[in-house]
């Protein structure tokens, strides 16, 4: 797939708080370095709180995390803002899954 190379955007309403510059597509994830703006440390504490509970594997905490993620923020393809995401920040790597459609609710 022609993804690596890409600059996707992460923003929270028309600021922006960094770019994933793709390197790596293992569809339906793709991954990249992660190249944050000053902004982003608003958020970042996010970021770090999700990946923590996901790798504890206290999934409803993590999804009740997520959530303000979802929420708050949007992932900008270079063809315009995805429907929805999943994203994880950590350090200069990101890795994120999207969908033009709202993911099902499970």
């Amino acid at each position: 797939m022609g993804f690596e190379g890409e600059v996707w955007r992460l923003m929270r309403q028309e600021y922006l708080l960094g770019e994933i510059v793709i390197d790596e597509a293992d569809f339906p994830w793709l991954n990249g370095r992660f190249v944050p703006t000053p902004t982003f440390e608003e958020v970042k504490p996010w970021f770090d709180e999700s990946l923590a509970l996901l790798e504890a594997e206290e999934y409803e905490r993590f999804d009740d995390s997520y959530d303000r993620i979802a929420d708050t923020l949007s992932l900008v393809a270079p063809s315009g803002p995805v429907a929805e995401f999943l994203l994880h920040i950590s350090d200069a790597r990101a890795w994120f899954r999207w969908s033009d459609e709202p993911f099902d609710e499970v």
